[in-house]
């Protein structure tokens, strides 16, 4: 499908997709790290590839499917979300021509005409396969330690005004001891069990490890952008928790 109507979509099918083994949930989020569209299209759209994506969109704001919504997309990878093992099966992926982080680590910022698109089709998506908040998640989410996009310069607050996924505004934090890298105690138990419960694959053996520091670097680069450096620090763990108890109310 392409939407309403109310919306022009370009159509450039894609050899890469298969059929679907589950139904759509989640709507994933992702830059293209290319330095043009055209190059990104031609990638998703290359039988040698062996990725696409249902939708592209343009920094000029131009909607490009690729990928009828009602087949499986190869553009999550290998992937986990909620219990969830084939990502591709569940998702719906939405590619933004991006050029990604850059070598010192920054993101330039995503125009506004490509923004205003986002949201239109976003919330066309969403209403049409009734996505919860929750299943609103960036490729760095869904594969924590392999994937940084759509990156921190992504403004999760304004899509979440739109109806686009979670966000909570600063909480009071909690006056709780940060929790970081060889710690091995029941905080750290418990945090791990709080992002298993909001969809992010992590061990729950109590062990501040590599894996559990690639989650919450992930976590911090959607729900709190401004200190991205894989340390669960009071303002992280008072985020995830309160993120649980948001997405249980969506």
């Amino acid at each position: 499908m392409s939407g309403d109507g109310a919306m022009h979509i370009q159509q450039t099918p894609s050899p890469n997709f298969d059929a679907r083994s589950l139904p759509v949930s989640l709507l994933i989020l992702h830059y293209t790290n290319m330095d043009s569209p055209e190059a990104a299209v031609a990638r998703l759209c290359d039988r040698q590839s062996k990725v696409s994506a249902h939708y592209l969109i343009s920094q000029t704001g131009e909607i490009i499917q690729m990928v009828d919504e009602a087949s499986r997309a190869w553009h999550a990878g290998v992937a986990f979300w909620g219990g969830i093992e084939d990502v591709n099966s569940a998702s719906i992926g939405i590619e933004l021509d991006h050029q990604g982080h850059a070598a010192d680590g920054t993101m330039a910022a995503y125009p506004e005409a490509q923004i205003a698109s986002l949201i239109d089709l976003s919330q066309d998506i969403i209403a049409r396969h009734n996505i919860a908040a929750a299943g609103v998640l960036g490729h760095s989410d869904v594969a924590p330690g392999r994937k940084t996009d759509p990156g921190e310069a992504l403004d999760w607050a304004r899509l979440a005004g739109h109806g686009i996924g979670l966000w909570l505004d600063a909480e009071a934090v909690e006056p709780v001891e940060a929790l970081r890298r060889d710690m091995q105690n029941p905080a750290v138990a418990a945090l791990q069990q709080a992002l298993s419960a909001f969809g992010y694959k992590v061990a729950q053996d109590g062990v501040f490890g590599a894996a559990l520091e690639s989650v919450i670097i992930s976590f911090q680069r959607h729900f709190r952008p401004t200190r991205i450096d894989g340390v669960a620090d009071a303002e992280t763990q008072t985020l995830i928790y309160a993120l649980c108890r948001a997405a249980r109310r969506h």
